[in-house]
């Protein structure tokens, strides 16, 4: 019996389908015939159950289809048959008018609807920030770009991906939360393509960041997108008659050798960031100085204290020197000239000019006031320490990548004579062509390469990590061999994801040999994602280089301030300054309380600029971990011997 009805069911269901193919001629047949089938009986009904129905047959008769036409809208009007077919013709006019004027509202209602959901609509604002791309970076920058537009009565962010629009909304209200009062408009389109770029209108744009795409590609993909954004703000045609404004343009490549090709895409105006050399770069400093890394991660994020101009006012005819004990709660650390030229850690003998403003390190643009500090410098506390002398060390990295050149190149210029580095990787001796070429030509550094698997307990163990001066742990992005550890674990297609699982691996077996050993290893580690960080297995308060964050930060930064661009180029530059942990006690007196003014004037003698300090009792505890940016100068601190004075001075 149940199959009866279930075969039943599906004929009937076979005769409606085939009902609907048969075209709009039948559709409407049929439609007339159920709504008669259904309308004509009830009309009786109601004609024959009311008391005030006529007597008479005909007279229900007529009652019943008046009842029919008000029913179907085609009047029901009662007169000679002429005149019947007369009201029924017209009232079947105007139905199909009506029908027709709502169904083309209707389809031209949904299709705008569906063109805001595709995210095809242009974009009206001005002095908007525009993000062309997505990656993970869309997230941090965003949440960056928000916190920076906290003060801002009206601020909006226009993204453009070939990204579903409500799918990007979702992610961005998942992973951002909550935006305060800026808008997120998200749209739909390729980067590459000029006339979809102009949905977000970038030619009213106060800033454009062109995001690096995921893999190998990403380069020739964000040129792609540059050369695209010129096309788009100075075509020809309807860009002439829009009001423009000069969008600052940042953008960011991986692979250095593709640095100098972006930038001819982006023009004298724009500005490109390297990953690699970035990294690269940071990796090295902070493999050599310990916690350097949240130096970095407080001035680069807008929740902290950040880089900002200031008028000198009174300044103008002093001397830079002078200008660092000027402020209580801001450090002075360079001159922005006229031209947008930087000059970071000038002579404390330098002047300043009229046209002249100071870049200070402070908590917002305005809380840089001026006020004396010399008052507070005790010159008896003030200590001469001897010049360091720069000794061999003992050094290890783990892991291979496109990077890992670079960092070796960056090791040679900073470490003293007959400093040994070991590198261990997968196939690293068939990788090493170019890198033997690189090293071969340094005189400092003495490079040995071996190949293992990082992620092998075995191979780690054999290397006596605990015995290294620093070890340095990069993502390997290359595939590893069939019978490696991880081969079992699900498969990540991401070559970054791949990376940063293989360092999560080598790290617990790096927590475990210092473990046992009871001793820190000075551990410095790259990641692409800043979500695999709060996974690490690594003590608190140690370093990681974060590559997706850290790009992100350096592109918000440049966007909302685009003279941080020359500030920036300098503090990543070999041959320029750059922040430095140096001993607390070479500057003042160990174990005496002091004033900071008193840690800022021993730093001015050497010719440096002390911005702040770590404290080694605080070094795991969150969540500062012991660093104390830019302190008011009337602040007491005592220094041990342990403890160090984070100073910007020449590399």
């Amino acid at each position: 019996m149940a199959q009866h009805t279930t075969s039943l069911r599906l004929r009937l269901r076979y005769r409606f389908d085939h009902l609907l193919s048969g075209g709009t001629t039948t559709l409407i047949g049929w439609l007339a015939l159920a709504c008669l089938a259904v309308v004509v009986p009830a009309s009786a009904v109601l004609v024959w159950s009311d008391r005030a129905a006529p007597a008479t047959l005909s007279g229900r008769l007529t009652a019943m289809w008046v009842s029919v036409g008000q029913t179907l809208k085609i009047g029901g009007a009662v007169g000679s048959p002429l005149y019947v077919l007369a009201s029924v013709s017209l009232a079947l006019v105007a139905l199909l008018f009506v029908s027709t004027l709502v169904s083309l509202i209707t389809t031209g209602i949904n299709r705008r609807i569906m063109s805001l959901r595709r995210g095809h609509s242009t974009v009206v604002e001005t002095r908007h920030t525009v993000v062309l791309g997505w990656s993970d970076q869309v997230f941090p920058v965003i949440g960056e770009l928000v916190a920076a537009n906290a003060n801002q009565r009206r601020s909006a962010i226009a993204v453009l991906a070939p990204q579903d629009k409500v799918w990007m909304e979702e992610e961005i209200s998942t992973r951002v939360g909550d935006t305060g009062r800026t808008r997120i408009i998200c749209r739909n389109g390729s980067t590459t393509d000029p006339a979809e770029l102009c949905r977000v209108s970038p030619r009213t744009a106060r800033a454009v960041l062109v995001l690096p795409p995921t893999g190998d590609t990403g380069d020739a993909h964000v040129v792609k997108a540059l050369l695209a954004l010129d096309a788009a703000v100075h075509g020809s045609g309807e860009a002439e008659a829009e009001p423009q404004t000069e969008a600052v343009v940042v953008a960011a490549v991986r692979d250095s050798r593709n640095h100098l090709t972006a930038r001819l895409a982006a023009g004298p105006a724009g500005h490109v960031l390297c990953v690699d050399d970035i990294v690269a770069r940071l990796l090295v400093s902070t493999a050599r100085q310990p916690g350097l890394s949240l130096v970095y991660s407080e001035l680069l994020d807008f929740d902290g204290d950040e880089f900002y101009p200031v008028t000198p006012g009174d300044l103008v005819g002093r001397t830079f020197g002078e200008a660092l004990l000027s402020f209580d709660t801001s450090s002075a650390v360079g001159l922005l000239h006229d031209g947008g030229r930087v000059t970071l850690n000038p002579d404390p003998g330098a002047t300043i000019g009229p046209a002249d403003r100071i870049i200070v390190i402070s908590r917002d643009d305005d809380t840089a006031v001026r006020a004396d500090a010399a008052a507070h410098v005790e010159d008896d506390a003030i200590v001469t320490a001897a010049p360091l002398t720069a000794r061999a060390e003992r050094l290890l990295l783990l892991g291979w990548n496109r990077r890992a050149p670079l960092v070796i190149e960056q090791l040679d210029q900073y470490v003293g004579p007959g400093t040994t580095l070991d590198v261990v990787a997968l196939g690293v001796q068939a990788a090493t062509g170019g890198a033997r070429g690189v090293t071969a030509a340094r005189s400092r550094l003495e490079v040995s390469f071996h190949d293992g698997d990082i992620t092998d307990p075995l191979t780690l163990a054999k290397l006596d990590v605990p015995s290294y001066d620093g070890v340095i742990v990069i993502g390997e992005t290359e595939p590893e061999a069939p019978d490696a550890p991880l081969a079992s674990l699900a498969p990540v297609t991401d070559p970054q994801a791949r990376a940063d699982d293989r360092t999560l691996v080598t790290l617990l077996h790096l927590r475990a040999i210092g473990d046992t050993a009871r001793r820190n290893i000075a551990l410095t580690t790259e990641m692409s994602d800043d979500g695999n960080r709060l996974l690490a297995p690594a003590q608190d308060g140690a370093d990681f280089i974060v590559s997706g964050r850290l790009i992100s930060l350096l592109m918000t930064q440049i966007s909302e301030s685009p003279y941080l661009a020359a500030v920036f180029e300098e503090l990543f530059d070999a041959e320029g300054h750059e922040f430095h942990l140096k001993p607390a006690t070479d500057y003042v007196r160990a174990g005496h309380e002091v004033s900071f003014a008193t840690a800022v004037e021993a730093a001015r003698r050497r010719g440096e600029c002390a911005v702040g300090y770590r404290l080694r009792a605080r070094s795991t505890t969150g969540p500062d971990y012991g660093v104390r940016i830019n302190p008011d100068k009337r602040r007491r601190v005592r220094f041990g011997e342990e403890d160090w004075l984070i100073v910007l001075a020449e590399s």
